[in-house]
């Protein structure tokens, strides 16, 4: 198959769930039955946001949803039913390095839903040293060529958390970790990752505040003739105006075709509703108004 992804994508993400869980929901351990039904709730009411946004005009050809199996529901049912396009993560929920959810069986579960894209989260640092990331490697490289081999596509979410020499470099400031440290680990990291055959289809990576270094990720994406590989920009739950920044600087760049934004989007409104503050439609029409926000805030700097 060829290896990349052609259109834009602009994913709502809220495939969240250990974190959801606890930070949204206040629950700790395994949920019982009723508790998996509120947390199910709560993501029927952000695709309910969804479906308000799609309803608006927008080709559902480049409108996406990335939901996980645990508490979606029927969601990547109707997701697929309304025309849009379905990501499902593959990984293990809270982990520091990467690890299958259903360990063998994760090729069932991939054909059993059938997403357009099959998405990973990888917390990936190339200072971190082999013991940490080889395991990672070896997983991913497994997954990649699983997906590849079934005419699947790939989408990968690289997160580069600072080791702790990297942060006491910078005096323990994230921001200027961020600004002068991250955008180079980044580009060593998909390299790494790049070099052990591990092939993706898009990288779904975080914001950086220059445009250059967005070119410089773009272009190690697509480095070693992957001519066909893309980039879509993270939302990391940043307020409006940052987000708005990243998205201003990724946009024009050759290789980047959009975002997959979710706390960014939802986390108020959903926070609100279940606070009792907001009606359900008119949380949904505010998640609607939050991603449609961010699609034009994309377009107006492409």
């Amino acid at each position: 198959m060829t290896l990349g992804y052609d259109g834009q994508l602009y994913i709502l993400a809220f495939d969240h769930r250990g974190s959801f869980q606890t930070k949204m929901f206040g629950i700790e351990g395994d949920p019982t039955p009723e508790q998996t039904e509120r947390i199910a709730d709560g993501k029927r009411l952000i695709f309910e946001g969804m479906l308000a946004a799609a309803a608006r005009g927008e080709s559902p050809s480049a409108l996406g949803v990335l939901v996980d199996e645990q508490f979606g529901g029927d969601i990547p049912r109707r997701a697929r039913e309304s025309g849009l396009k379905l990501s499902m993560p593959v990984e293990k929920s809270g982990q520091n390095v990467f690890d299958f959810e259903y360990g063998e069986r994760f090729g069932e579960h991939i054909t059993r839903f059938d997403p357009d894209f099959s998405k990973v989260l990888v917390r990936y640092n190339p200072d971190d040293g082999a013991d940490t990331n080889r395991p990672q490697l070896d997983r991913l490289k497994r997954l990649a060529d699983w997906l590849h081999e079934h005419d699947r596509k790939f989408l990968f979410e690289l997160l580069v958390p600072a080791t702790d020499q990297q942060l006491a470099s910078v005096d323990g400031d994230t921001d200027r970790y961020d600004a002068q440290l991250r955008p180079d680990l980044m580009v060593r990291a998909i390299a790494e990752i790049q070099e052990h055959g591990v092939e993706v289809d898009i990288w779904k990576i975080e914001g950086v505040d220059e445009r250059s270094d967005c070119e410089r990720l773009a272009a190690q994406c697509r480095d070693g003739g992957r001519d066909g590989v893309v980039c879509v920009l993270l939302g990391r739950g940043a307020d409006d105006a940052k987000v708005d920044h990243w998205l201003a600087q990724a946009a024009p760049v050759d290789g980047f075709v959009g975002f997959a934004i979710g706390r960014s989007i939802w986390w108020n409104a959903l926070a609100g509703y279940l606070a009792g503050d907001l009606e359900r439609a008119a949380a949904a029409q505010r998640i609607a108004d939050g991603y449609t926000r961010f699609i034009e805030v994309y377009r107006a700097a492409e």
